[in-house]
């Protein structure tokens, strides 16, 4: 769940030792917690990503049921975890207790029966499945015991004899204060609260809102669960400072090594989507930077694996298939926060991969081998020798992504098979794993090293298309087909072709024919697009690439895909500009920015803009209608730009934006101190398209409203911008917020008066 800014220290730091490039050997030993259970991630379900806030009775055992009855069970998936809103809290005086100061349990939600408490209810229902239940707490004492001085059980002490006056982290109900672990009872308590939880059949304990200062109350957990003589295992949360890895690994079966993977940017509150791919992508450099402290007895957490429900998930299948190969690579818990019941089958079979499967439970953390240009890749060696490595693409676009043996670590052999372990296919190479990844995807490979050349395994190749990253102006485009032979055996009867649709032409529009390529060989050639004239903003063409050519294995080919776009070229008075990739287009009044970008906000401006100079003045109105907007995030921009000079990206004052969000609605953002970069923010509501955009200048004051009709007008806030112009730069922009990535956002009817 949500954390607080404190939490922000660790993952600044994981960020700072993943730049640094941390190496898998570079930490202490840590200890690990020997509590009897940790012996492998854990595999499970939890109920917050989907449930939220209304956890009850019958939700959680439809849950477990649906875990038994789909199979997963079967695959290891054994625990069903109730999150938070178990206990019942009228207030911020904090949840309420029972005679000994414990929380009491919502009983609207959890019903008794008899003298049996409704969550021992629940987990034995969970457990005549055959599955694990667990349950969520937060650090300290309610303030309900403190007031009321409730006994501690078994003790002559009270509450108010190891209360502190210093808040702890109860991110929903509030109303928690610390405890003073130097005072007589203080453990007692805590243990009383573990004997109840054993007594009810707990198996998993997740205190949430942990802290560097709350280590004592982690020391404190991980003794009281011990001493009850029931497994139990202990999980942290969130965002855990990785200077202090060598504590929760410990004192713990695992630690959340971030904030959440939830995005929170359904509609109206909703559930779905349940994240975003900005959440998965901030995870690759929180793996590389914890990678030393996971193994057996404790794991490094990356938070819920949201796959399940097919498009709910707020991934695509390619995105998904990352997700899960990363934690996978990590070794870490592999706990669905999806809804079971309404199971996506195709999600069910990516889930029930047992190859992937295996490489989550060999207990082995992946180092990251390499990482530019949105190619990332991951490997780790399991005790059989086998080396699994994942070639991960960040960015939008289809990527060759590559290691060799030596950065891998593979051992000397003469031939090494590749086998893929999502596709199930296999392939031999020469000692580079290399795949053309498709953008936000992976590929993941058990590589084993043979004794002798492969004669019956395909080889490895890879075909790309370049030179199409952003629109032309000028047809026909130029593009390169490029392939290599990644094998261990020349290649004989290669071949390069390029087809266009009807309508597009392609040159030469014969297959190019070349002799044999050798092992590690490349071939490439270039090639001419022409893209047919239309009436939009971009025109557009799908290409596809073949290589043909003989192995030893017989006859393969190889193909590959990508779109040739050209733009009209933006006419008077209009300017464009790019700190990104992008290309730009004008059809009449309709404009379109086809740019990439990681964000425009704080000291980071990639951007592309079409603008006018100088047109910004007191008494100016600017309004544009956004048509559309690809949903590279849910922070990507596009909308209104004000600048003292938009070509000076990184650092020009009079810095405002009015922009449409897919996720996070309507955004004014502005520099408030003249730095010349974006540091505040008001947004509201949630955008449908089209959207007007409207924004007035008064002064230095400028108002921005949206609307949804282009006369009804809401506004979004109204600011005064330091240090600017009395004449300034305007037009519309668009940013990806998603490094790699390209997003097209269309425009129409700008005007500025």
């Amino acid at each position: 769940m949500k954390r607080p800014v404190r939490g922000l220290l660790a993952a600044l730091t994981g960020g700072l030792l993943a730049v640094a490039g941390l190496a898998a050997t570079a930490a202490p030993a840590a200890h690990a917690e020997d509590n009897g259970v940790g012996a492998k991630p854990l595999l499970g379900w939890s109920s917050w990503s989907f449930v939220r806030s209304h956890p009850t009775a019958a939700v959680i055992e439809a849950q477990a049921k649906a875990l038994k009855d789909s199979g997963l069970a079967k695959e290891g998936f054994v625990y069903a975890n109730v999150d938070d809103f178990w206990y019942h809290c009228p207030g911020s005086q904090g949840p309420d207790v029972d005679q000994y100061g414990r929380w009491v349990t919502d009983e609207t939600k959890f019903p008794p029966k008899g003298s049996e408490n409704g969550i021992q209810v629940v987990a034995d229902y969970v457990h005549s499945l055959g599955l694990k239940f667990g349950l969520y707490v937060t650090p300290g004492i309610s303030k309900q015991a403190v007031a009321q001085n409730t006994a501690i059980e078994g003790t002559r002490y009270h509450a108010d004899d190891i209360a502190t006056t210093s808040g702890e982290a109860n991110y929903n109900c509030g109303g928690m204060v610390g405890i003073d672990y130097s005072k007589p009872g203080a453990q007692d308590f805590v243990n009383s609260w573990a004997d109840q939880f054993a007594g009810w059949g707990i198996d998993y304990l997740k205190i949430d809102g942990v802290g560097t200062p709350d280590q004592q109350d982690v020391q404190a957990w991980s003794d009281a669960l011990r001493q009850t003589g029931r497994p139990i295992h202990l999980e942290l949360s969130n965002n855990l400072d990785i200077n202090n890895a060598a504590t929760w690994k410990k004192l713990a079966n695992g630690w959340r090594t971030g904030g959440d993977i939830e995005c929170y940017c359904g509609a109206g509150g909703s559930s779905y989507p349940l994240t975003s791919w900005s959440s998965i992508s901030s995870r690759f450099d929180q793996v590389a930077a914890w990678a030393p402290y996971g193994g057996p007895g404790g794991y490094n957490d990356y938070d819920s694996l949201e796959i399940g429900n097919g498009a709910n998930d707020g991934l695509t299948l390619d995105e998904r298939k990352t997700q899960m190969s990363l934690w996978s690579l990590a070794s870490g818990p592999l706990t669905l926060g999806t809804d079971l019941t309404h199971l996506d089958p195709t999600d069910l079979s990516l889930l029930k991969n047992t190859d992937v499967l295996g490489v989550d439970q060999d207990g082995i953390d992946a180092h990251r081998v390499s990482s530019a240009g949105g190619a990332q890749v991951f490997a780790k060696t399991e005790q059989n020798g086998d080396t699994i490595v994942g070639l991960f693409n960040t960015g939008s676009a289809p990527k060759l992504v590559s290691a060799g043996a030596s950065a891998l670590g593979l051992p000397t052999a003469p031939d090494y098979q590749l086998t893929d372990l999502w596709t199930h296919t296999s392939t031999e190479s020469a000692g580079t794993v290399a795949s053309v990844v498709p953008g936000h995807g992976v590929a993941l490979y058990r590589v084993s090293a043979l004794k002798k050349t492969s004669a019956t395994l395909p080889p490895t190749t890879a075909l790309t298309i370049g030179g199409l990253d952003a629109p032309t102006q000028t047809s026909p485009v130029p593009v390169t087909e490029t392939f290599t032979d990644y094998g261990a055996n020349p290649l004989k009867n290669v071949t390069l072709a390029l087809g266009a649709p009807k309508g597009a032409t392609v040159a030469p529009a014969a297959p190019v024919r070349f002799g044999a390529v050798p092992s590690g060989g490349t071939v490439q050639y270039p090639f001419t697009v022409t893209v047919p004239a239309g009436t939009g903003v971009f025109n557009s063409a799908a290409i596809s690439a073949k290589a043909t050519y003989s192995s030893r294995a017989g006859g393969e080919q190889a193909t590959a895909s990508a779109t040739a776009n050209t733009a009209t070229p933006v006419a008077a008075p209009y300017k464009t500009y790019a700190s990104t990739t992008a290309g730009f287009g004008q059809s009449g009044t309709q404009l379109g920015i086809r740019a990439q970008g990681s964000d425009v906000y704080g000291g980071t401006n990639e951007y592309g803009t079409i603008y006018r100079p100088g047109a910004e003045h007191d008494g100016s109105t600017t309004v544009v209608k956004v048509t559309a907007q690809t949903n590279t995030d849910p922070w990507a921009k596009a909308g209104i730009i004000v600048r003292n000079d938009v070509t000076n990206a990184s650092g020009s004052t009079g810095f405002l934006i009015l922009a449409v969000t897919p996720g996070n609605g309507y955004a004014l953002q502005w520099d408030s101190d003249g730095n010349g970069q974006l540091d505040s923010n008001k947004s509201r509501d949630q955008v449908t398209y089209p959207a007007w955009l409207k924004l007035v200048r008064s002064g230095t004051t400028y108002t921005g409203s949206y609307s949804t009709d282009g006369t009804t007008w809401t506004q979004v806030g109204s600011v005064t911008i330091p240090q600017a112009a009395a004449t300034q730069d305007v037009g519309v922009f668009a940013t990806a917020h998603s490094a790699g990535s390209t997003g097209e956002a269309d425009f129409d009817s700008f005007t500025t008066s």
